[in-house]
């Protein structure tokens, strides 16, 4: 059976009626090249890279912020080493996705994105297990406020991402 990136068919639309049932969910059609151009135009992906880019400006900015607001540095390490306890990992996420090995074929690129997920997440659980040996007077509401903040900027970067705007004919 040969697979393709397809679209339901819409009720209604027009095609052979024996190969066309447009009450049967099963039915697909593939897209064109010029249908796959158009999607990737209207909906732009987001490079990984840029997400732990956002990450990594606000981890400094907020760092900053509170080294200026609290006045005190180890604070501000503290919320750097919040920062870093997910940039790092996701680091190592994207890099390991990345690799050769992990886009050979589905099955692989799904095993390795598993995999990659969960050395993510034992990396950030170690890092914050290290934090109170690595980080002099550590402040574990400043490492937080390091570590949410910098987590949710994927969400300003999906907001901030390129759009094109698609001229109707």
């Amino acid at each position: 059976m040969k697979t393709h990136s397809v679209l339901p068919l819409a009720p209604g639309q027009a095609g052979n009626q024996e190969e066309n049932q447009a009450d049967s969910p099963e039915v697909f059609i593939p897209l064109t090249r010029e249908q796959a151009r158009q999607l990737r135009e209207r909906h732009p992906t987001v490079s990984p890279w840029q997400v732990l880019g956002w990450q990594a400006v606000l981890g400094l900015a907020v760092s900053l912020l509170a080294w200026l607001i609290v006045g005190k540095a180890q604070v501000a390490v503290s919320v750097l080493y919040g920062a870093l306890a997910v940039v790092v990992p996701g680091a190592v996420f994207a890099r390991g996705l990345g690799s050769r090995l992990t886009r050979a074929n589905a099955s692989t690129a799904v095993f390795g994105f598993f995999l990659w997920e969960v050395v993510k997440i034992g990396l950030t659980v170690a890092m914050l297990f290290a934090a109170a040996k690595l980080v002099p007077n550590l402040s574990w509401p400043g490492l937080l406020v390091g570590l949410v903040l910098t987590m949710k900027v994927y969400w300003v970067a999906l907001w901030v991402r390129p759009r094109t705007v698609i001229k109707a004919d």
